[in-house]
């Protein structure tokens, strides 16, 4: 893409009746571009071609798979004042939120291409019983041949990395539909990828609105979806209809408990970090806050001070001048102007911000005096707000904690290691980060997934991050080859009894039972066993 119109990466893409959806910049609504609107069929022409080119993909291995790879990250470094430009003019992020989005393009590279041959290698394992013993096993995977990737608006670069690197190395190929609100820079990178590196066509950026993304779901093997709970039951509904697997990253309203013994300048600096990084737009991002009551008047007086020092707005390109920017769309700065006036109306008192800012952002916002009857503590509020609660122990923060819908990720503040893990164990989402907030997200060697409403299956967690685009076969191979195994036909009685004795010597854990000497349990049985 040489200018801020993209088209869509794939065989239909460059018809002439393909409609368009046009992108505008969310500080002040500017045009910046349009991409393609692909209909289904369209959708499954890319696919065709997808699939025509994966088995070549395939035959490359993991190392021939993952030197493209490699290529690409070159290009990604080479290109990266362009692509995070891009990033922010359809975004509205800060610079400094714009630069994250490459690290984790970067990170995401290295760590699959480096293990790539360990983690699909074949695993060869014991045999389990005597009858077994001669045999050879192992598993091997094979990857889908299609996988679908399906990837929200407040990411368009980190986003997408975070899966395709996976089922590329995996050695699928891939059909990847980016949100229609912030499609450009993928769109730009797939091109890069197909163009200007000139790696295999098996990766295609399908742009579009609902019906685009459900003609992914219709053409693919397994999918791959991060979005809202509604958007993921009617994915995770479709993909059992067509009995295909999809791993599903939702919605989070993540909670974050500070203990009375915690550093509270570290924990006040990371619940801000947490709340408001991307503008809050993050579904690992900070939402709730328990604070044990003997701190909570001194935490809350540093998490205002540092909220309202906080600098918003879209800074130029390169000079790192503000913090956040503003929000994406204008619906979501609804949705957290709507949370804020329910609280107050609900008794609740804003410390700092609480106001729409100019084009779609909203001030960083500070609030106090909640309680769970509150829309903000309850519904995901995915913007720049926190809501910290007094609570009496870490037993009531935990409960409340978990009195939530959702479970993705969350956060503990103590000195204590010993408590920290004791409690730990008791909150209910798929990570916590101990005296820190959202780095449980970016640990590739672990699982990243949520409990409840906020999803099903997991990305990275080490090989697992590549093996979950693959279908494990067994294969079990005989040592030597007799002319015929004791069990194939014709039924020889003598035989039989034979193997049941066996059976009876190697199974049994004592030896009156190895023996088949009688027992109470036979005794009954040659009771009512006629002569």
């Amino acid at each position: 893409m040489s200018g801020p119109t993209a088209i869509a990466q794939g065989g239909a893409a460059n018809a002439p009746d393909v409609s368009t959806i046009t992108v505008r910049r969310p500080a002040d609504g500017e045009i910046i571009g349009t991409v393609a609107d692909l209909d289904a069929d369209q959708v499954a022409a890319v696919c065709t071609d997808l699939r025509l080119a994966q088995p070549a993909w395939e035959a490359l291995g993991p190392r021939g798979r993952s030197a493209h790879l490699l290529r690409w990250l070159d290009w990604l470094l080479d290109n990266e004042d362009r692509l995070l430009r891009l990033v922010q003019q359809e975004t509205g992020k800060s610079w400094a939120d714009a630069s994250l989005e490459i690290s984790v393009a970067v990170d995401v590279i290295n760590y699959f291409t480096k293990n790539a041959e360990r983690f699909l290698a074949d695993r060869h394992v014991k045999p389990a019983g005597a009858a077994n013993a001669m045999r050879r096993l192992r598993v091997q995977v094979r990857p889908y041949q299609l996988v679908g990737l399906i990837t929200p608006w407040n990411g368009p670069l980190a986003g997408p990395m975070m899966d395709v690197v996976g089922a590329l190395v995996a050695g699928a190929a891939v059909v990847s539909k980016p949100s229609e609100v912030t499609p450009l820079t993928w769109t730009e990178v797939v091109r890069g990828w197909r163009e200007d590196i000139g790696a295999p066509p098996v990766l295609a950026a399908a742009t579009g609105a609902g019906a685009t993304g459900a003609a992914v779901v219709d053409h693919t093997d397994m999918v791959m979806f991060t979005g809202s709970v509604r958007t993921g039951r009617a994915i995770s509904v479709r993909c059992a209809e067509r009995l295909i697997p999809c791993s599903l990253e939702l919605g989070g309203k993540d909670a974050l408990i500070v203990l009375a013994d915690a550093d509270l300048q570290r924990a006040a600096a990371g619940a801000v970090w947490g709340g408001m990084t991307n503008s809050g737009q993050a579904c690992v991002g900070v939402e709730r806050v328990y604070v044990e009551a003997p701190v909570y008047d001194e935490f809350v007086s540093l998490v205002t001070d540092k909220v309202r020092a906080l600098r918003q707005g879209v800074d130029a390109p390169g000079s790192f001048a503000c913090d956040i920017g503003t929000m994406v769309t204008a619906s979501q700065v609804d949705i957290v102007a709507a949370h804020v006036q329910d609280a107050v109306e609900k008794g609740a008192t804003v410390l700092v911000g609480g106001k729409r800012g100019q084009g779609n952002s909203f001030e960083p916002t500070v609030l106090v005096d909640v309680d769970h009857g509150m829309r903000c503590m309850r519904e995901e509020t995915f913007g720049p707000t926190l809501a910290i609660m007094r609570v009496a122990n870490a037993d009531e923060a935990i409960a409340l904690a978990n009195d939530s819908d959702y479970g993705l990720s969350s956060s503990l503040w103590t000195r204590d290691p010993d408590k920290a893990d004791r409690l730990s164990r008791r909150i209910e989402a798929g990570s916590v980060s101990i005296n820190n907030a959202l780095v449980a997200t970016f640990q590739f060697p672990i699982p990243m997934g949520g409990w409840k409403n906020s999803g099903i299956g997991t990305r990275f967690g080490g090989p697992q991050g590549v093996l979950k685009y693959c279908r494990q076969q067994s294969v079990v191979a005989e040592r030597y080859a007799l002319k015929s195994e004791p069990l194939w036909y014709p039924v020889v009685p003598a035989r039989s009894r034979l193997i049941g004795r066996a059976v009876r010597l190697l199974g049994a854990h004592d030896w009156r039972r190895r023996l088949g000497l009688s027992g109470p349990g036979r005794r009954a049985t040659a009771q009512i066993t006629p002569p």
